[in-house]
């Protein structure tokens, strides 16, 4: 990387001296591997004596859409066990008959099936999982599957039951033994999680209910009231594991999703609607598809990856912003001032 690695670690430990983020952790590298990486800032503010190291396992909010729903979706799709363009009513009895039966997963993985935006899945269906799954499979569509391209957790969450349907697996046994596992992801997985390896956690934020930050339990309340694991979120990650995944994806071999999966995913598949999207990968806010080629995929808590085959590059940055603040718009700058850094 020569002068960009200066200027990234100068740009990260910037951004943790203006309290963007108490720490965070980087990595750019290519099919053959991590090229660079670095640490900057405090795992815990609390604990000045702390610092933030490589392994620390972060909550990856919605990039567990991308390292277990997108993923283990692609070894389905390669199988022959799903065909993306098939309407979901006619082969998943549950939603058969419903509005969500004319939807396909290929409109849940450009988020235009028409979904509400909000998950508020306790203030909906109540707290029962059954009942949750019962009322957001058979909920009302916004518009017709197709029309428009709107963002919501709640397609990640569906597809995440229709794998789960497809195999008689649940999501986190399905993304450990297809991908995770596979790709020597060892220390990536959903909670809970054993008190060692919550030590190695950054926290994220406060919590009035505990009087504390949340450390090693998952930020995101939907996925909290579904008992920690599900679509929207759940997964918790180190920055290497993902550098394994992310190097996957730009030389997929037989060992997890494949190469067609890759190529299928990492383009335009929204027309002409907008914003553009891929299969769960958009372009990366500021860039074009045709023109850049940098896909990328982020998550609230302050995490973010992205990756370019035309290329031959990925990146992958960390941080637990969330301790500090919901303001996006810092990390936001933060992440597009690395991306120009890492793909320069």
């Amino acid at each position: 990387m020569g002068p960009q690695t200066e200027s990234i670690e100068s740009l990260v430990l910037d951004a943790v001296r203006a309290r963007v983020c108490p720490g965070a952790v980087w990595a750019v590298g290519d099919a053959s591997g991590t090229s660079a990486g670095g640490a900057a800032g405090l795992l815990d503010p609390a604990r000045p004596d702390e610092p933030m190291r490589a392994d620390t396992l972060f909550d990856l909010a919605s990039l567990t859409k991308i390292v277990a729903v997108w993923s283990v979706t692609g070894t389905l799709v390669e199988s022959g066990a799903l065909e993306l363009h098939r309407p979901l009513g006619s082969f998943w009895p549950e939603v058969a008959g419903r509005p969500l039966g004319a939807a396909t997963a290929h409109h849940l993985l450009t988020h235009t099936a028409g979904l509400p935006l909000r998950a508020n899945l306790r203030f909906h269906y109540g707290s029962d999982p059954d009942e949750v799954r019962a009322g957001v499979l058979g909920e009302p569509l916004r518009h017709r599957p197709g029309e428009a391209v709107a963002y919501t957790d709640r397609a990640a969450l569906v597809l995440g039951y229709l794998v789960e349907h497809l195999t008689g697996r649940r999501l986190a046994h399905l993304a450990a033994a297809r991908v995770w596992n596979p790709l020597g992801m060892t220390e990536t997985r959903y909670g809970p999680l054993t008190a060692d390896v919550v030590s190695r956690c950054a926290p994220t934020e406060f919590d009035d209910a505990t009087g504390t930050h949340l450390k090693g339990t998952v930020h995101d309340f939907s996925t909290r009231l579904l008992g920690g694991a599900c679509g929207i979120a759940g997964v918790f990650a180190p920055r290497d594991d993902l550098c394994r995944f992310l190097r996957h994806t730009l030389s997929p071999g037989r060992s997890a999703f494949g190469a067609s999966w890759v190529r299928r995913s990492l383009r335009v598949r929204t027309g002409e609607l907008r914003p553009a999207r891929g299969l769960f990968w958009h372009p990366d806010p500021g860039t074009t598809a045709a023109r850049h080629d940098v896909w990328a995929h982020f998550g609230f808590t302050g995490t973010a990856m992205w990756v370019s085959p035309a290329r031959g590059r990925w990146a992958v940055l960390l941080t637990n912003k969330l301790y500090f603040t919901r303001d996006g718009v810092p990390v936001a700058r933060l992440r597009a001032a690395f991306r120009s850094l890492a793909f320069a």
